[in-house]
């Protein structure tokens, strides 16, 4: 994606606070928390078999059966540079639908733990801070300061560029 692109994308959510107020689901991972808009999130489920898929980006951790339908799920750690950590009894998988254009994927993405649901007023939300031209932060829907911590709030739908989206959409084909 050029970065005049990106730069417009963030430039045109600036301000936008009181937009982006509203129910939030939030998730931890290490000891950052992030939440999501509660409207995108299909379904909270356990960790469940989940079968690697060969030749997939290295943060698909591979496809899940939920209930006769094939998802991707989505290493979330990896996607976000973190380091890859064990399981435990609070790891879940999130199944969210992110849209791009026309088209709606269903995915889950992993998680440490689910936190709760928050909600958050657009004057609670700040926009996402200047990091040079060289960080991606178009998925970054803004910061929010709820119960005295920051909570990143992400975009679903951008969490994955064009090109990722296509890659993982051909996992559950």
């Amino acid at each position: 994606m050029a970065l005049t692109e990106t730069a417009e994308a963030v430039v045109s959510r600036k301000g936008e606070g009181a937009k982006r107020g509203g129910k939030y689901l939030t998730f931890r991972l290490g000891e950052e928390e992030y939440g999501l808009e509660i409207l995108k999130v299909r379904e909270i489920i356990g960790l469940m078999d989940i079968t690697h898929i060969p030749r997939t980006p290295n943060f698909v951790k591979g496809v899940i059966n939920l209930r006769g339908k094939v998802i991707p799920v989505i290493e979330t750690r990896i996607k976000f540079g973190m380091e890859k950590i064990d399981t435990t009894a609070e790891t879940c998988i999130i199944v969210v639908e992110a849209r791009r254009a026309t088209e709606a994927l269903e995915m889950g993405i992993l998680v440490d733990a689910v936190s709760e649901v928050l909600d958050i007023q657009g004057s609670d939300i700040e926009d996402t801070p200047e990091f040079g031209s060289q960080l991606d932060t178009q998925f970054i829907l803004g910061m929010a300061k709820a119960k005295g911590r920051v909570i990143i709030l992400l975009d679903i739908d951008r969490v994955l560029t064009d090109k990722e989206i296509v890659a993982v959409s051909k996992v559950n084909k």
